[in-house]
């Protein structure tokens, strides 16, 4: 399982959206912007679903996700891993909590979770598409 650095912690926690992208059971490719993404431990990232349709659904059928993410003058970073739906418990609650107080009018549907098998750096550069963990 790969681990965050706190670099990495800080472009997530600065980055005002990220996509998540997921594919079908047969490699159709879906990716959706996402504003509510937080880092929820060293080898985990959680956003919070408010409107995912086939987002969940390739979920379901093919649990491989990516999530980019990339701020100003911070840089950015790929996390590749397991995706995992949660409409109940701890995340779940925290997640919905989060999203209701800054957008009261939004009713999460669920988080997901993405357990981060990979990690790539997308700032431009020697670096760029570099394999760090």
């Amino acid at each position: 399982m790969a681990k965050l650095t706190e670099e990495m912690r800080e472009v997530v926690d600065a980055a005002k959206v990220a996509v998540l992208a997921t594919a079908t059971k047969d490699g159709k490719p879906n990716a959706v912007p996402i504003a509510f993404v937080k880092v929820l431990s060293d080898s985990e990232i959680l956003l919070v679903d408010n409107f995912m349709l086939k987002t969940r659904q390739n979920i379901e059928a093919n649990p491989v996700a990516a999530v980019s993410v990339w701020a100003k003058d911070k840089g950015g970073y790929q996390f590749k891993g397991e995706a995992i739906v949660e409409t109940s418990g701890k995340n779940f609650e925290e997640g919905a909590n989060w999203v209701k107080s800054v957008a009261p009018g939004l009713n999460p549907k669920a988080v997901v979770i993405v357990k981060m098998d990979e990690i790539y750096v997308t700032t431009g550069g020697p670096d760029a598409g570099k394999r760090v963990a």
